[in-house]
């Protein structure tokens, strides 16, 4: 159990938060994804996919978020921040998140072909690596599944 020791009522509070920042995105034309970051369970950052608005490949949700929880807290390093996100963390992101050493992840859904935080491969939890985040993983799975899969839905036509 995290040493965070966020009760559940909070975790499911922030991953809706999410879940709002995700259906942001998904109004813009964007993947909907949706990141939330909290610090001694005040939300100090959030953001949604701005990959096509951009036109940056790095524009994930995820990263936004870390960039802008950065400078509320006026540090590179997150310590002690938990990050809330509709879908598993791709490399990119995980990475960043090791490097940014976020405290806890809590995420939705797994992402079966990019995910970074087990699916896949596991950046988050390596001990090769000098910084392991808790992860806590299918918190309102289902709505964060749906909501990815009505995007690729209508945006193939189906």
């Amino acid at each position: 159990m995290s040493s965070l020791r966020l009760c559940e009522k909070e975790i499911v509070s922030f991953m809706r938060e999410t879940i709002i920042e995700a259906k942001k995105a998904y109004h813009r034309g964007e993947v909907p994804i949706g990141a939330v970051i909290t610090l001694q369970s005040e939300i100090i950052a959030r953001a949604h996919n701005e990959v096509e608005i951009r036109r940056d490949p790095t524009a994930h949700a995820e990263i936004l978020a870390i960039q802008r929880a950065a400078l509320i807290m006026g540090n590179q390093r997150l310590l002690e921040t938990t990050m809330f996100v509709t879908i598993e963390p791709c490399g990119m992101c995980a990475g960043a998140m090791v490097w940014a050493r976020v405290k806890q992840l809590v995420y939705g859904a797994d992402d079966p072909k990019a995910g970074a935080c087990g699916s896949v491969v596991n950046l988050v939890e390596n001990p090769c690596l000098n910084h392991q985040i808790e992860v806590i993983r299918g918190v309102l799975e289902q709505e964060a599944k749906e909501l990815l899969q009505a995007f690729f839905r209508e945006r193939r036509g189906k």
